[in-house]
């Protein structure tokens, strides 16, 4: 009895002990499971992570590049204007050289870089503009506030209370198209100015309506024959209203029947295109 009672002891040791070591197993399998999740996921977010690195050094690189490619060229070395775009030295030198041969007193009025670039397009129009058209007492060139404005007389461009362009004006329509097209940062404002005396016929309402047309029609001829972009284009009729001497006798008013064309250096589209040279 006493044998079968201690068998019976012992075996219930052997199961207790059996038992426990079957549970920290147990456990011990879940950690590793766990471990090797946890394993896992952070390889693929090492994974993903060396990803983004390799970009971001990448594009640190490239940086590194075009700023030592400025450093290596000092003359392409960028500075801003006014805060709205950057040139280069090469470009500001060449603005200096321009600069050196406007008026002394235009030169005052330009407070900002900026003010002083805008002197130097309208100068360089101014030239070019006077390479190709003379000035004499039906053509005058002039410069105002930044702005090239060109008169050129009623009787260049139109016969006596006419809006239809004159074959004579091709020549001179053609060399300020060359200007215009030559400038993509141009935009261009063509003014019809007539004389005060009265008109009305079957197609001319009055003076203002002949203004227009004939601003319309110099518009027309620079887009249609000499491939001036129409998005530059602007067309004003002034009337009689903005004379430029009394209109006290038959000179005057011929003086005031003129067409004036107006250059105005975009100077937004100017900046932008030299910020991507």
């Amino acid at each position: 009895m006493k044998k079968s009672f201690a068998f019976i002891a012992l075996s219930g040791v052997i199961l207790m002990t059996s038992c426990v070591s079957k549970k920290k197993y147990v456990a011990l399998e879940q950690q590793l499971q766990d471990t090797q999740s946890t394993l896992q996921r952070t390889a693929v977010e090492k994974e993903e992570l060396e990803g983004k690195f390799a970009k971001i050094e990448a594009r640190v690189a490239d940086y590194n590049s075009k700023i030592n490619s400025l450093k290596d060229s000092n003359n392409e070395k960028m500075v801003m204007v006014d805060g709205i775009a950057a040139i280069s030295n090469n470009t500001k030198a060449k603005m200096g050289e321009t600069l050196s041969k406007v008026d002394p007193q235009k030169l005052q009025g330009a407070k900002t870089l900026k003010d002083s670039m805008n002197l130097a397009v309208s100068h360089n129009l101014k030239s070019s503009l006077s390479d190709n058209l003379k000035e004499d007492e039906d053509i005058s060139i002039n410069i105002d506030n930044t702005v090239v404005m060109i008169s050129i007389s009623d009787k260049m461009l139109f016969n006596s209370g006419s809006f239809r362009v004159s074959n004579k004006a091709d020549d001179i329509l053609k060399k300020l198209a060359d200007v215009i097209n030559s400038e993509p940062s141009l935009e261009v404002m063509v003014e019809g100015h007539t004389d005060p005396r009265t008109i009305s016929t079957a197609v001319v309402q009055d003076n203002w309506d002949l203004s227009v047309k004939r601003a319309t029609s110099i518009i027309r001829k620079l887009q249609n024959s000499y491939n001036v972009d129409p998005a530059k284009l602007i067309a004003s009729g002034r009337s009689s209203y903005k004379p430029l001497v009394e209109n006290d006798t038959q000179e005057n008013m011929a003086i005031n029947r003129r067409t004036r064309i107006v250059l105005l250096p975009n100077m937004d589209k100017f900046f932008a295109m030299l910020s991507s040279n």
